[in-house]
């Protein structure tokens, strides 16, 4: 370490005056050492070092205030945690209610929807049997009116065939020797000639008609003809309606097997 500078060092040490041996007095002097440098340096460490407590002190000030800060934030957020779980609760317990009211309204809603579709296919159903019957009764009903109206029709034919065929069915009966007869069945007629075999008068030739449908129809008969001949007779009896033709054909045809 210099030492420090004393005047009465100074005073002390400094050689007597004399003229003979005279110096610049500068060159006389002694040499002084005032400690600048050492002091520079001191003061420049004292300055580091009082920099870098400042630096601690706002250093640990800022922690202490983040830290404090991040306490009060933490608080506020463990407080808002709380609030959050409280109203994430109540939110959760109204979810859960909603859903489950949804629920059942879904559930009424589908038993709704199902008893409509049953309700419209019964309806559906309902529909389509009342057309059917009613397709059905306009079906019997136009039928019906068919009918009658070909029984108006056939009755007025009979009745006008009628006076028609009296007078000439009694003359057919005197003029072939015929007669007719109830054949025992409804709609059928028994017709009987004589006269038909020269060896025996009284012998009988007949032959049963069906009048059951438009189209006339020989059933039975003695004695027996060919099916051919019969089938013409028949068929041109169903042509020409002309009974009297018919019957003198079937005359015609049981002399000829009787000869």
């Amino acid at each position: 370490m210099a030492t420090m500078f004393e005047p009465s060092l100074s005073i002390t040490t400094r050689a007597p005056f004399s003229s003979a041996s005279a110096l610049p007095m500068a060159d006389s002097l002694p040499s002084i050492n005032f400690g600048f440098e050492e002091l520079r340096e001191r003061m420049a460490r004292f300055t580091h070092r009082f920099d870098d407590f400042i630096a601690e002190g706002r250093k640990r000030v800022l922690e202490e205030r983040n830290q404090f800060r991040m306490n009060v934030a933490e608080l506020h957020g463990k407080q808002d945690q709380r609030m959050k779980r409280h109203s994430i609760e109540i939110l959760s317990h109204k979810s859960s209610a909603h859903a489950q009211n949804l629920a059942k309204e879904v559930a009424e809603t589908s038993e709704m929807h199902a008893a409509i579709a049953s309700i419209t296919s019964q309806r559906d159903a309902r529909c389509a049997q009342r057309d059917r019957l009613r397709s059905e009764i306009a079906s019997v009903h136009k039928t019906i009116s068919q009918r009658l109206e070909a029984q108006r029709q056939h009755a007025a034919y009979l009745d006008a065939q009628a006076r028609h065929n009296v007078p000439e069915l009694e003359f057919w009966q005197d003029y072939l020797c015929l007669r007719i007869e109830g054949a025992g069945m409804v709609d059928r007629l028994k017709f009987v000639f004589t006269h038909v075999d020269e060896r025996d008068w009284d012998r009988e030739a007949w032959f049963e008609l069906c009048t059951e449908s438009r189209d006339y129809e020989v059933m039975e008969m003695r004695p027996k003809v060919e099916k051919e001949k019969i089938g013409a007779c028949v068929e041109r009896l169903n042509e020409n309606r002309n009974l009297g033709i018919f019957l003198k054909g079937m005359r015609e045809l049981f002399v000829e097997v009787m000869i």
